[in-house]
């Protein structure tokens, strides 16, 4: 249900952001994982599957807002910058993949007689934090952002068929759909081939800290080498993981699998993040982002319902196998593209 919701949510959220500016949709979007969290514990304290569900959609349509802190950080930034600055907004996640879980160990029993419930009281909590970080953003003085309304916008088709946009697009569907894809198997696969659940839960950990470990450099890389190749070397690496799975099912196959991937992701998707603002005015961001966004977590949404499913019907062998077409296909004008292009720009 949050996969489904941040794919439903991310439109009206750029919708939102368009006409009040970042400041007030990420209130709004703070307001709303508050909301969620709540509805998730009431559905725990109660026993009701469907209010718990409630909330998770719910904080799929928080995500919604989340997703874009990335794109905010390039606000009046051009080149080395901006790329650099989304970068550094990823490095969030490694802090998150690692005060994360132990929140949730911390708070898990915060509620006598109603396991987890603590922890989603306490997402909500954070999310309240967020609001007076919030309140004094404003938008970056001198920016081009400022002047956006004295620039035409292009209609959104016209910027939906640009070649640039539709290679930024596809890169980061692909990077994260595929991302998705796998991590979602993953933990089911490992059970399945009698690992235990912690050797699972461990994996998935190690697999979060490789996705969001990178972004230290990431901005760097791209800077020195191009936003472009940086893409296609995570989509290298992603089809690197496909065949470690494929060579065998001991743990560290699954391990070396998941780290692969994570790395992977980083580069793929942080380098199409670059990429799409890069192929948009100030005057654009918001139907260039928002439509970006829709199809980017539209595919993630489809993608880790497909998985398990998949994996049940045919086996973790299949689940790899239908990577490496789909990183071949995306690689061919990917590396078209970086190869005309100068490597410092």
């Amino acid at each position: 249900m949050l996969n489904l919701g941040l794919a439903l949510g991310t439109l009206p959220a750029a919708a939102v952001m368009r006409r009040f500016g970042r400041r007030a949709g990420y209130i709004i979007g703070a307001a709303l994982g508050t909301i969620a969290g709540i509805v998730a514990t009431m559905g725990i304290v109660q026993s009701s599957f469907i209010v718990f569900c409630m909330g998770t959609l719910i904080a799929g349509f928080y995500s919604a807002y989340v997703q874009s802190y990335r794109f905010a950080a390039t606000d009046g930034l051009t080149g080395a910058g901006r790329d650099r600055a989304i970068s550094r907004v990823m490095v969030g996640g490694l802090i998150a993949a690692i005060i994360g879980p132990q929140l949730v160990i911390w708070t898990r029993n915060a509620l006598p007689g109603h396991a987890f419930a603590g922890s989603f009281l306490s997402q909500a909590m954070l999310a309240l934090l967020a609001v007076p970080i919030l309140l004094p953003l404003r938008r970056p003085a001198g920016s081009a952002a400022v002047h956006a309304t004295a620039i035409s916008a292009r209609p959104l088709a016209q910027i939906l068929t640009s070649p640039g946009y539709l290679l930024a697009v596809a890169t980061g569907v692909v990077s994260y759909g595929l991302m998705t894809f796998v991590m979602t198997a993953a933990p089911m696969a490992m059970v399945g081939h009698g690992h235990s659940v912690d050797s699972a839960a461990l994996g998935i950990q190690w697999h979060v800290l490789a996705m969001f470990g990178p972004s230290f450099i990431t901005g760097r890389l791209m800077a020195r080498f191009g936003k472009e190749r940086v893409a296609a070397v995570g989509l290298l690496l992603i089809g690197g993981s496909a065949l470690i799975a494929l060579s065998g099912v001991d743990i560290a196959h699954f391990w070396g699998s998941l780290i692969l991937l994570g790395l992977g992701w980083n580069c793929g998707f942080i380098g199409a993040t670059a990429m799409v603002a890069e192929c948009h005015s100030p005057s654009e961001r918001g139907k260039a982002q928002g439509a970006n966004a829709f199809m980017v977590f539209g595919t993630v949404a489809c993608a880790s319902f497909f998985a398990g499913s998949l994996l049940h019907s045919s086996g973790w062998s299949t689940v790899n196998w239908l990577v490496l077409p789909a990183v071949a296909f995306m690689l061919v004008p990917l590396v078209s593209r970086a190869a005309s292009l100068p490597r410092n720009r």
